[in-house]
Protein backbone atom coordinates (compact mmCIF):
# COMPACT_ATOMS: atom_id res chain seq x y z
CA UNK A 1 0.00 0.00 0.00
CA UNK A 2 1.33 3.78 -0.92
CA UNK A 3 2.77 5.72 1.89
CA UNK A 4 0.33 8.64 2.53
CA UNK A 5 1.26 11.90 2.28
CA UNK A 6 1.89 14.00 5.39
CA UNK A 7 -1.29 16.37 3.92
CA UNK A 8 -3.48 13.64 3.29
CA UNK A 9 -2.48 12.59 6.99
CA UNK A 10 -3.71 15.44 8.36
CA UNK A 11 -7.19 15.91 6.39
CA UNK A 12 -8.11 12.00 7.76
CA UNK A 13 -6.93 12.85 11.23
CA UNK A 14 -8.97 16.24 11.24
CA UNK A 15 -11.88 14.51 9.50
CA UNK A 16 -12.15 11.85 12.53
CA UNK A 17 -12.05 14.85 15.12
CA UNK A 18 -14.91 16.71 13.81
CA UNK A 19 -16.66 13.17 13.80
CA UNK A 20 -15.05 11.96 17.41
CA UNK A 21 -16.68 15.41 18.65
CA UNK A 22 -19.59 15.79 16.96
CA UNK A 23 -21.55 13.78 19.57
CA UNK A 24 -25.59 13.85 19.85
CA UNK A 25 -25.74 13.96 23.56
CA UNK A 26 -26.46 16.82 26.08
CA UNK A 27 -27.06 17.10 29.34
CA UNK A 28 -30.35 15.80 29.30
CA UNK A 29 -29.08 12.37 28.95
CA UNK A 30 -26.73 13.27 31.99
CA UNK A 31 -23.88 14.44 29.36
CA UNK A 32 -22.64 17.62 29.78
CA UNK A 33 -21.47 18.96 26.46
CA UNK A 34 -18.82 21.73 26.16
CA UNK A 35 -18.47 23.46 22.49
CA UNK A 36 -16.17 25.14 20.94
CA UNK A 37 -16.63 27.39 17.40
CA UNK A 38 -12.88 25.97 16.36
CA UNK A 39 -10.92 25.88 12.98
CA UNK A 40 -8.28 24.17 14.99
CA UNK A 41 -10.33 21.40 16.67
CA UNK A 42 -7.46 19.19 17.87
CA UNK A 43 -5.49 22.25 19.45
CA UNK A 44 -8.82 23.67 21.12
CA UNK A 45 -9.92 20.05 22.36
CA UNK A 46 -6.95 19.74 24.37
CA UNK A 47 -7.48 23.13 25.87
CA UNK A 48 -11.46 22.19 26.94
CA UNK A 49 -11.29 18.74 28.13
CA UNK A 50 -8.83 19.20 30.97
CA UNK A 51 -11.65 21.70 32.84
CA UNK A 52 -14.74 19.77 31.73
CA UNK A 53 -13.15 16.60 33.41
CA UNK A 54 -12.69 18.46 36.61
CA UNK A 55 -16.60 20.01 36.32
CA UNK A 56 -18.40 16.68 35.45
CA UNK A 57 -17.51 14.75 38.66
CA UNK A 58 -18.64 17.98 40.74
CA UNK A 59 -22.21 17.41 39.00
CA UNK A 60 -23.08 14.52 39.69
CA UNK A 61 -26.06 15.45 41.97
CA UNK A 62 -28.03 16.99 39.38
CA UNK A 63 -27.61 13.49 37.14
CA UNK A 64 -24.56 14.44 34.62
CA UNK A 65 -22.30 11.08 34.61
CA UNK A 66 -19.84 12.29 31.60
CA UNK A 67 -18.24 15.40 29.55
CA UNK A 68 -17.68 15.52 25.76
CA UNK A 69 -16.79 18.21 23.31
CA UNK A 70 -18.02 19.32 20.14
CA UNK A 71 -16.75 21.35 17.62
CA UNK A 72 -18.05 23.97 15.24
CA UNK A 73 -16.77 24.99 12.14
CA UNK A 74 -18.55 28.61 12.28
CA UNK A 75 -21.04 30.71 14.32
CA UNK A 76 -24.12 28.90 12.13
CA UNK A 77 -22.86 25.47 13.02
CA UNK A 78 -22.90 26.41 16.67
CA UNK A 79 -26.52 27.62 16.03
CA UNK A 80 -27.97 25.11 14.81
CA UNK A 81 -26.14 22.73 17.70
CA UNK A 82 -27.76 25.10 20.34
CA UNK A 83 -30.92 25.00 18.69
CA UNK A 84 -31.41 21.44 18.95
CA UNK A 85 -29.98 21.26 22.45
CA UNK A 86 -26.66 19.33 21.18
CA UNK A 87 -24.18 21.74 23.01
CA UNK A 88 -25.09 23.02 27.04
CA UNK A 89 -22.15 25.42 27.40
CA UNK A 90 -19.77 27.26 25.32
CA UNK A 91 -16.71 29.69 26.00
CA UNK A 92 -16.49 32.25 23.69
CA UNK A 93 -15.56 35.90 23.01
CA UNK A 94 -18.26 38.52 24.08
CA UNK A 95 -19.73 39.60 20.52
CA UNK A 96 -20.03 35.94 19.26
CA UNK A 97 -21.67 35.34 22.97
CA UNK A 98 -24.11 37.68 22.11
CA UNK A 99 -25.25 36.70 18.58
CA UNK A 100 -25.70 33.30 19.91
CA UNK A 101 -27.91 35.26 22.33
CA UNK A 102 -29.87 36.90 19.55
CA UNK A 103 -30.17 33.96 17.72
CA UNK A 104 -30.66 31.07 19.87
CA UNK A 105 -31.39 32.26 23.24
CA UNK A 106 -28.02 31.48 24.90
CA UNK A 107 -27.82 32.92 28.07
CA UNK A 108 -25.19 34.75 29.88
CA UNK A 109 -23.59 32.51 32.83
CA UNK A 110 -20.37 34.04 33.94
CA UNK A 111 -17.56 36.08 32.78
CA UNK A 112 -14.10 34.61 32.12
CA UNK A 113 -11.22 36.44 33.61
CA UNK A 114 -7.91 35.28 31.47
CA UNK A 115 -4.54 36.56 32.32
CA UNK A 116 -5.92 38.47 35.48
CA UNK A 117 -8.35 40.72 33.04
CA UNK A 118 -12.20 39.96 32.98
CA UNK A 119 -12.34 43.21 30.66
CA UNK A 120 -11.45 45.49 28.51
CA UNK A 121 -11.99 47.92 25.50
CA UNK A 122 -11.34 49.10 21.88
CA UNK A 123 -8.97 51.90 20.95
CA UNK A 124 -8.97 53.72 17.83
CA UNK A 125 -5.77 55.21 16.56
CA UNK A 126 -4.25 57.13 13.69
CA UNK A 127 -1.04 58.70 12.66
CA UNK A 128 0.25 62.07 14.06
CA UNK A 129 -0.32 63.82 11.16
CA UNK A 130 -3.87 62.35 10.19
CA UNK A 131 -7.21 64.86 10.26
CA UNK A 132 -8.96 62.51 12.29
CA UNK A 133 -8.96 63.69 15.74
CA UNK A 134 -12.98 61.63 16.76
CA UNK A 135 -14.89 59.59 14.70
CA UNK A 136 -16.68 61.84 13.37
CA UNK A 137 -14.09 62.82 11.39
CA UNK A 138 -14.00 59.09 10.08
CA UNK A 139 -16.37 60.40 6.93
CA UNK A 140 -14.97 59.34 3.41
CA UNK A 141 -12.01 58.07 5.35
CA UNK A 142 -11.09 53.98 5.61
CA UNK A 143 -10.14 51.75 9.21
CA UNK A 144 -8.68 48.12 9.40
CA UNK A 145 -10.51 46.32 11.56
CA UNK A 146 -8.94 42.45 12.52
CA UNK A 147 -11.73 39.98 11.52
CA UNK A 148 -15.44 39.61 11.44
CA UNK A 149 -15.21 37.92 14.68
CA UNK A 150 -13.80 39.67 16.81
CA UNK A 151 -15.17 41.90 19.43
CA UNK A 152 -12.91 45.02 20.04
CA UNK A 153 -11.46 45.03 16.33
CA UNK A 154 -14.71 44.61 14.26
CA UNK A 155 -18.34 44.67 16.50
CA UNK A 156 -17.99 47.21 18.80
CA UNK A 157 -15.89 50.08 16.50
CA UNK A 158 -18.66 48.63 13.49
CA UNK A 159 -21.22 49.76 16.02
CA UNK A 160 -19.97 53.18 17.06
CA UNK A 161 -19.30 54.54 13.71
CA UNK A 162 -23.03 53.26 12.93
CA UNK A 163 -24.36 55.22 15.98
CA UNK A 164 -22.61 58.88 14.69
CA UNK A 165 -24.51 57.87 11.70
CA UNK A 166 -21.82 56.81 9.40
CA UNK A 167 -22.39 54.18 6.90
CA UNK A 168 -19.81 51.42 6.53
CA UNK A 169 -18.50 50.19 3.38
CA UNK A 170 -16.08 47.11 2.51
CA UNK A 171 -12.74 48.18 0.21
CA UNK A 172 -11.61 45.28 -1.70
CA UNK A 173 -7.95 46.11 -0.31
CA UNK A 174 -6.37 48.76 1.94
CA UNK A 175 -5.47 50.63 -1.14
CA UNK A 176 -8.87 51.02 -2.34
CA UNK A 177 -10.78 54.49 -1.10
CA UNK A 178 -14.50 54.82 -0.21
CA UNK A 179 -17.28 56.82 -1.08
CA UNK A 180 -17.24 60.27 0.33
CA UNK A 181 -20.17 59.75 2.15
CA UNK A 182 -19.34 56.43 3.90
CA UNK A 183 -16.10 54.84 6.34
CA UNK A 184 -14.73 52.21 4.47
CA UNK A 185 -13.34 48.99 6.15
CA UNK A 186 -10.94 46.37 5.55
CA UNK A 187 -10.14 43.23 7.63
CA UNK A 188 -6.20 42.96 8.27
CA UNK A 189 -6.66 39.28 9.89
CA UNK A 190 -4.42 40.33 12.40
CA UNK A 191 -3.05 43.65 15.20
CA UNK A 192 0.10 43.75 13.80
CA UNK A 193 -1.59 44.41 9.98
CA UNK A 194 -3.96 46.46 11.25
CA UNK A 195 -1.03 48.56 13.12
CA UNK A 196 1.27 48.41 9.86
CA UNK A 197 -1.61 49.32 7.69
CA UNK A 198 -1.99 52.68 9.86
CA UNK A 199 2.02 53.26 10.28
CA UNK A 200 2.22 53.01 6.43
CA UNK A 201 -0.34 55.22 5.80
CA UNK A 202 -2.25 52.67 4.09
CA UNK A 203 -5.44 52.96 6.11
CA UNK A 204 -6.47 55.81 8.08
CA UNK A 205 -7.56 54.45 10.91
CA UNK A 206 -7.29 51.11 12.99
CA UNK A 207 -9.42 49.40 15.85
CA UNK A 208 -8.12 47.09 18.41
CA UNK A 209 -8.17 46.21 22.44
CA UNK A 210 -6.33 47.95 25.04
CA UNK A 211 -4.79 44.82 25.33
CA UNK A 212 -3.31 44.07 21.91
CA UNK A 213 -2.19 48.19 21.71
CA UNK A 214 0.51 47.60 24.67
CA UNK A 215 1.48 44.32 23.56
CA UNK A 216 4.94 44.73 21.08
CA UNK A 217 4.30 41.84 19.09
CA UNK A 218 0.60 43.46 17.83
CA UNK A 219 1.78 47.10 17.80
CA UNK A 220 5.98 47.30 17.65
CA UNK A 221 7.73 49.92 19.36
CA UNK A 222 9.12 51.71 16.20
CA UNK A 223 5.40 52.16 15.53
CA UNK A 224 4.41 54.01 18.73
CA UNK A 225 5.75 57.16 18.45
CA UNK A 226 3.89 57.89 14.99
CA UNK A 227 0.41 56.83 16.39
CA UNK A 228 -2.02 58.64 18.61
CA UNK A 229 -4.84 57.12 20.32
CA UNK A 230 -8.86 59.15 18.82
CA UNK A 231 -10.74 57.50 21.46
CA UNK A 232 -11.04 54.47 24.18
CA UNK A 233 -14.74 53.01 24.57
CA UNK A 234 -16.48 52.02 27.97
CA UNK A 235 -14.77 48.47 29.22
CA UNK A 236 -17.07 45.47 28.15
CA UNK A 237 -16.33 41.53 29.03
CA UNK A 238 -13.42 40.18 27.70
CA UNK A 239 -14.97 36.47 27.11
CA UNK A 240 -18.12 34.78 28.76
CA UNK A 241 -19.18 31.37 29.76
CA UNK A 242 -22.56 30.80 27.74
CA UNK A 243 -25.21 28.56 28.10
CA UNK A 244 -28.25 27.34 26.18
CA UNK A 245 -31.36 28.98 26.81
CA UNK A 246 -33.17 25.34 27.62
CA UNK A 247 -30.50 23.98 29.67
CA UNK A 248 -31.97 22.11 33.61
CA UNK A 249 -32.10 24.83 35.70
CA UNK A 250 -30.52 22.46 38.34
CA UNK A 251 -27.48 21.86 35.83
CA UNK A 252 -26.92 25.18 34.99
CA UNK A 253 -26.75 26.34 38.73
CA UNK A 254 -24.52 24.00 38.91
CA UNK A 255 -22.41 24.31 36.65
CA UNK A 256 -22.44 28.19 37.86
CA UNK A 257 -20.90 26.96 41.46
CA UNK A 258 -18.37 24.33 40.09
CA UNK A 259 -16.87 27.12 37.78
CA UNK A 260 -16.75 30.23 40.88
CA UNK A 261 -15.28 27.97 42.89
CA UNK A 262 -12.60 26.38 40.73
CA UNK A 263 -9.89 29.45 41.23
CA UNK A 264 -9.82 28.46 45.12
CA UNK A 265 -9.14 24.71 44.35
CA UNK A 266 -5.79 23.73 43.66
CA UNK A 267 -6.96 20.40 42.07
CA UNK A 268 -8.53 23.15 39.13
CA UNK A 269 -5.27 24.80 38.74
CA UNK A 270 -3.86 23.48 35.94
CA UNK A 271 -7.44 22.80 34.19
CA UNK A 272 -7.87 26.51 34.52
CA UNK A 273 -4.36 27.08 32.52
CA UNK A 274 -4.83 25.17 29.58
CA UNK A 275 -8.04 26.40 29.56
CA UNK A 276 -7.68 29.75 27.60
CA UNK A 277 -5.12 31.01 30.27
CA UNK A 278 -8.08 31.73 32.66
CA UNK A 279 -7.25 33.00 35.91
CA UNK A 280 -11.18 32.67 37.08
CA UNK A 281 -14.90 33.24 36.61
CA UNK A 282 -16.98 36.25 37.52
CA UNK A 283 -19.91 36.67 38.49
CA UNK A 284 -22.30 38.85 35.86
CA UNK A 285 -23.38 42.91 37.22
CA UNK A 286 -25.45 44.92 36.52
CA UNK A 287 -22.94 46.81 34.88
CA UNK A 288 -21.81 43.80 32.96
CA UNK A 289 -25.38 43.32 31.94
CA UNK A 290 -25.68 47.00 31.16
CA UNK A 291 -22.95 46.41 28.64
CA UNK A 292 -24.04 43.35 26.99
CA UNK A 293 -27.54 44.22 25.66
CA UNK A 294 -26.06 47.01 24.17
CA UNK A 295 -23.93 44.82 22.54
CA UNK A 296 -26.10 42.84 21.70
CA UNK A 297 -28.25 45.09 20.26
CA UNK A 298 -25.15 46.53 18.18
CA UNK A 299 -23.76 42.89 17.17
CA UNK A 300 -27.44 42.65 15.51
CA UNK A 301 -27.17 46.13 13.72
CA UNK A 302 -24.55 44.90 12.41
CA UNK A 303 -25.04 42.13 10.73
CA UNK A 304 -28.49 44.03 8.97
CA UNK A 305 -26.57 46.88 8.25
CA UNK A 306 -22.88 46.05 7.12
CA UNK A 307 -23.04 42.26 6.64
Amino acid sequence: MSVLSAGFRRLLLLSWLWLAFAVPAAADDGVLVLGRISDDPKAHYEQLKPLLDYVVPRMADVGIREGRVLMARDVQQMQSYMRRGRVDWVTETAGTAMMLADRVGAQPLLMTERDGVDRYRTLYFVRNDSPVHSLADMRGRSIAFQNRYSTSAYYVPATELLEKGLRLEVMLSPMDRPGPDSVGYVFGRSELNVSSWVHKGLVDAGAMSNLDWINPQRVPPSYRGDLRIVRETPDYPRALEMVRGSLDERVRERLREVLLGAADDPDAREALLRFFKTTRFVPIDGQTTHALDHLRRGVSRVAREVE
